[in-house]
């Protein structure tokens, strides 16, 4: 009768259970089996790849070849030999070596200070308590929201009475700093660097701005390299305001210098498109200099927890 009692539960629910235990296991993926993706996700991301590189290769195809490359119905594919002619062409048209220089003070200061103290800025909201930090914080995202044509004609005049129009401080000055790089670097800041690191490194003797330098700086430097390269980009392709405030004769930079080189009646598309290629190498020598922190910025997110 016992043996009978101790083999009932094995013989009934036990069997019935089991298959269903197995039913719902979760089935491996892919990545779990080894399996990779077929050809035609190779294919179809070989496909994008070289659709999105074409028209940063055509624009590089174009200053090797005359005028008349550009009329041709059919697409010249291969470089020609009228690059060296086309640069010197550029240079003979527009001062485009000072052009270069101005844009290179421009955007490596103004990168540098912004990065400078949008950290500072985004360490304090993020880790220093004080009396009002979120409702300043939520006034400097707020700026924003505000468009930048709608601060231009006070801008000016703030310019004229320092006696600032046609120098690069007017340019300089007011790009130091935004509320989108403010905003950046507080995110980084609360994600990057744990209050517990902090308060040790504060018990330890560290001052605010040590902590800041020997923590915060080196949790949160991916993110401040993504930051570097969209404001170094932002500033070395900022049009309007230095068309205003500067003298693109006196004063160029690479784009007013650009759109020098297109004020003619018939457009030299060669020699335009010559003059920006040059205008674009700065930009790409930025990005690879900065490749790895920016993808561990991007990344970081991806593989957090």
């Amino acid at each position: 009768m016992a043996l009978a009692l101790r083999t009932a539960p094995e013989s009934g629910p036990s069997r019935k259970a089991g298959p269903s235990r197995k039913s719902r296991q979760r089935r491996p993926s892919a990545d779990e089996t080894g399996r990779r993706p077929g050809y035609l996700v190779y294919a179809a991301l070989v496909g994008a790849l070289a659709a999105s590189l074409f028209p940063l290769y055509y624009s590089f195809v174009l200053p090797t070849r005359d005028n008349s490359a550009i009329g041709d119905s059919l697409l010249s594919l291969t470089p020609g030999g009228n690059l060296f002619h086309n640069i010197q062409r550029v240079y003979d048209t527009v001062d485009f070596w000072l052009a270069l220089r101005n844009s290179m003070i421009i955007s490596t200061t103004v990168t540098f200070c912004c990065v400078l103290l949008a950290s500072l800025a985004g360490f304090a909201f993020a880790k220093l308590p004080f009396r009002g930090r979120n409702l300043l914080f939520v006034a400097v995202v707020i700026t924003a929201m505000l468009p930048t044509q709608l601060g231009m004609i006070p801008l000016y005049m703030l310019m004229g009475d320092l006696g600032w129009i046609a120098t690069l401080q007017a340019v300089i000055v007011p790009a130091l700093v935004n509320a989108f790089a403010v905003f950046w670097m507080r995110q980084a800041c609360d994600e990057s660097v744990p209050y517990e690191l902090v308060e040790a490194a504060r018990v330890d003797g560290c001052s605010t701005l040590g902590i800041f330098w020997h923590v915060a700086l080196p949790a949160i430097r991916p993110q401040a390299a993504v930051l570097a390269m969209f404001t170094f980009m932002a500033s070395w392709n900022d049009f309007m305001w230095p068309l205003i405030v500067l003298d693109p004769s006196v004063t160029p930079t690479v784009q007013t210098a650009l759109s020098s080189l297109a004020s003619g009646y018939a457009l030299d598309y060669t020699l335009i498109l010559s003059g920006a290629a040059i205008g674009v190498l700065p930009l790409l020598v930025v990005f690879l200099l900065l490749s790895r922190q920016i993808v561990a910025g991007v990344m970081q997110g991806a593989v957090k927890g």
